[in-house]
Protein backbone atom coordinates (compact mmCIF):
# COMPACT_ATOMS: atom_id res chain seq x y z
CA UNK A 1 0.00 0.00 0.00
CA UNK A 2 1.31 3.02 -1.13
CA UNK A 3 1.66 6.68 0.34
CA UNK A 4 -1.36 8.75 -1.24
CA UNK A 5 0.67 12.01 -3.39
CA UNK A 6 -1.96 14.60 -4.30
CA UNK A 7 -1.26 16.99 -6.62
CA UNK A 8 -3.38 19.60 -8.97
CA UNK A 9 -6.11 21.79 -8.09
CA UNK A 10 -9.76 20.48 -8.40
CA UNK A 11 -13.41 23.20 -8.70
CA UNK A 12 -15.92 21.20 -6.99
CA UNK A 13 -19.40 22.69 -5.76
CA UNK A 14 -20.30 21.55 -2.73
CA UNK A 15 -24.31 20.42 -2.11
CA UNK A 16 -27.19 21.79 -0.12
CA UNK A 17 -25.59 19.51 3.15
CA UNK A 18 -21.81 20.15 2.79
CA UNK A 19 -20.95 16.97 0.96
CA UNK A 20 -17.95 17.47 -1.44
CA UNK A 21 -17.61 14.85 -4.19
CA UNK A 22 -14.15 13.42 -4.31
CA UNK A 23 -12.35 13.67 -7.72
CA UNK A 24 -12.10 10.30 -9.19
CA UNK A 25 -7.59 10.55 -9.28
CA UNK A 26 -8.32 11.22 -5.82
CA UNK A 27 -10.69 8.31 -4.47
CA UNK A 28 -8.97 5.40 -5.64
CA UNK A 29 -6.00 6.92 -3.51
CA UNK A 30 -7.96 6.96 -0.77
CA UNK A 31 -10.02 4.27 -0.89
CA UNK A 32 -6.70 1.68 -1.44
CA UNK A 33 -4.52 3.98 1.15
CA UNK A 34 -6.91 4.35 4.10
CA UNK A 35 -9.99 2.57 3.23
CA UNK A 36 -11.90 5.84 2.64
CA UNK A 37 -10.87 7.31 5.87
CA UNK A 38 -10.12 10.64 6.27
CA UNK A 39 -9.42 12.92 8.65
CA UNK A 40 -10.26 17.00 8.11
CA UNK A 41 -9.34 20.46 10.54
CA UNK A 42 -8.63 24.07 10.14
CA UNK A 43 -5.91 25.63 8.99
CA UNK A 44 -4.30 27.63 11.76
CA UNK A 45 -2.68 30.24 8.98
CA UNK A 46 -5.55 30.40 6.66
CA UNK A 47 -8.93 30.38 6.11
CA UNK A 48 -8.81 26.44 4.69
CA UNK A 49 -9.68 23.32 6.22
CA UNK A 50 -6.95 20.72 5.70
CA UNK A 51 -7.70 16.93 4.66
CA UNK A 52 -5.47 14.09 5.39
CA UNK A 53 -5.83 10.72 5.06
CA UNK A 54 -6.78 8.78 8.52
CA UNK A 55 -3.34 7.03 8.84
CA UNK A 56 -1.29 10.04 7.63
CA UNK A 57 -3.17 12.70 10.00
CA UNK A 58 -2.60 9.58 13.41
CA UNK A 59 1.29 10.54 12.15
CA UNK A 60 0.79 14.47 12.63
CA UNK A 61 -1.62 13.66 15.76
CA UNK A 62 1.12 12.12 17.47
CA UNK A 63 3.56 14.81 16.73
CA UNK A 64 1.67 17.83 17.76
CA UNK A 65 0.56 15.87 21.27
CA UNK A 66 4.31 15.48 22.19
CA UNK A 67 4.79 18.95 21.85
CA UNK A 68 4.70 21.06 25.46
CA UNK A 69 1.70 21.40 27.79
CA UNK A 70 3.65 24.45 28.99
CA UNK A 71 4.41 26.23 26.25
CA UNK A 72 1.71 28.96 24.48
CA UNK A 73 2.25 28.02 20.97
CA UNK A 74 2.31 24.77 21.81
CA UNK A 75 -0.93 24.60 23.02
CA UNK A 76 -2.84 26.83 20.59
CA UNK A 77 -1.73 24.20 17.89
CA UNK A 78 -2.89 21.29 20.14
CA UNK A 79 -6.78 23.08 20.64
CA UNK A 80 -6.85 24.27 17.00
CA UNK A 81 -5.66 21.50 15.38
CA UNK A 82 -6.84 18.47 17.08
CA UNK A 83 -9.98 20.23 18.73
CA UNK A 84 -11.22 20.86 15.03
CA UNK A 85 -10.07 17.68 13.92
CA UNK A 86 -13.17 15.72 12.30
CA UNK A 87 -13.02 12.13 11.15
CA UNK A 88 -14.92 11.65 8.08
CA UNK A 89 -15.79 8.77 5.46
CA UNK A 90 -15.96 8.39 1.66
CA UNK A 91 -19.74 7.65 0.99
CA UNK A 92 -20.75 5.31 -1.57
CA UNK A 93 -21.26 8.12 -3.86
CA UNK A 94 -17.57 8.73 -3.09
CA UNK A 95 -18.57 12.28 -0.75
CA UNK A 96 -17.42 13.07 1.71
CA UNK A 97 -19.59 15.62 4.46
CA UNK A 98 -17.75 18.84 5.80
CA UNK A 99 -19.02 19.71 9.31
CA UNK A 100 -21.10 22.91 9.47
CA UNK A 101 -18.38 24.80 11.55
CA UNK A 102 -15.17 23.95 9.31
CA UNK A 103 -17.17 25.14 6.30
CA UNK A 104 -17.90 28.34 8.40
CA UNK A 105 -14.32 29.20 9.51
CA UNK A 106 -13.24 28.18 5.81
CA UNK A 107 -15.93 30.52 4.57
CA UNK A 108 -16.94 27.36 2.26
CA UNK A 109 -20.32 27.97 0.29
CA UNK A 110 -21.31 26.48 -2.97
CA UNK A 111 -17.75 26.93 -4.97
CA UNK A 112 -14.52 25.34 -3.34
CA UNK A 113 -11.02 24.56 -4.83
CA UNK A 114 -8.86 21.35 -3.62
CA UNK A 115 -5.59 21.70 -3.85
CA UNK A 116 -3.39 18.91 -3.97
CA UNK A 117 -0.57 19.46 -1.33
CA UNK A 118 1.69 16.41 -1.31
CA UNK A 119 0.39 14.02 1.88
CA UNK A 120 -2.83 16.17 2.19
CA UNK A 121 -5.18 18.25 -0.06
CA UNK A 122 -6.50 21.83 1.21
CA UNK A 123 -9.71 22.91 0.69
CA UNK A 124 -10.66 26.51 0.15
CA UNK A 125 -13.32 28.57 -0.86
CA UNK A 126 -13.06 29.73 -4.68
CA UNK A 127 -12.89 33.39 -4.01
CA UNK A 128 -10.65 32.85 -0.80
CA UNK A 129 -8.34 30.76 -3.39
CA UNK A 130 -8.24 33.04 -6.32
CA UNK A 131 -7.50 35.89 -3.56
CA UNK A 132 -4.74 34.31 -1.72
CA UNK A 133 -3.18 32.88 -5.11
CA UNK A 134 -2.77 36.03 -6.49
CA UNK A 135 -1.09 37.59 -2.98
CA UNK A 136 1.12 34.58 -3.09
CA UNK A 137 1.59 35.77 -7.00
CA UNK A 138 2.11 39.43 -6.19
CA UNK A 139 5.06 38.80 -3.10
CA UNK A 140 8.36 39.53 -3.81
CA UNK A 141 10.53 36.86 -5.00
CA UNK A 142 13.97 38.19 -4.87
CA UNK A 143 16.51 35.52 -4.61
CA UNK A 144 18.37 37.02 -1.61
CA UNK A 145 15.17 36.62 0.29
CA UNK A 146 14.86 32.92 -0.51
CA UNK A 147 16.06 30.11 1.68
CA UNK A 148 18.85 28.25 0.07
CA UNK A 149 17.12 25.32 -0.53
CA UNK A 150 14.54 27.20 -2.72
CA UNK A 151 17.35 28.88 -4.47
CA UNK A 152 18.81 25.90 -5.77
CA UNK A 153 15.54 24.06 -6.99
CA UNK A 154 15.20 23.66 -10.54
CA UNK A 155 11.61 23.79 -12.16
Amino acid sequence: MGIAVFRGINTINLDAKGRMAMPARYREQIISQCSGRLVVTIDTDHRCLLLYPLEEWEHIERQIESLSSFEAPSQRVKHLLIGHATDLDLDSNGRILLPQELRLYANLEKHVCLIGQGKKLEIWSQVSWGEQRDKWLTESSKAEELPDKLRSLAL
